[in-house]
């Protein structure tokens, strides 16, 4: 009788032992799991407000405005357009000129 109530309580204790050890690993994956989701709503957070900046960096009177004053473009004049017709870029290569524009 005493054999069966020292396995009894062998029992009684590795259950109790194996029933604190889930208990602190559920506490721990729970913490983990509600820090995932705080750098998950972060994220999702950062990535709202960073495009409403790109679509306020892309916007087109910005553009217009960025490319007149730190790069000095302004629109083309139509004075000083030079047209080239294919045939007459064709006659230059035949010529051994080289081509207008590059191309």
């Amino acid at each position: 009788m005493i054999r069966v109530n020292a396995a009894l309580v062998l029992a009684v204790l590795g259950t109790a032992f194996a029933l604190v050890n889930t208990q602190y690993q559920s506490r721990r994956l729970y913490n983990a799991v509600d820090q995932a989701s705080a750098v998950q709503r972060q994220l999702a957070s950062d990535f709202e407000s960073l495009r409403v900046q790109r679509r306020a960096e892309a916007a087109p009177g910005r553009v217009q405005h960025m490319a007149t004053t730190r790069l000095n473009m302004r629109a083309p004049d139509p004075s000083i357009t030079q047209y080239v017709s294919h045939e007459a870029s064709a006659d230059a290569l035949a010529h051994g000129e080289p081509e207008v524009g590059g191309q």
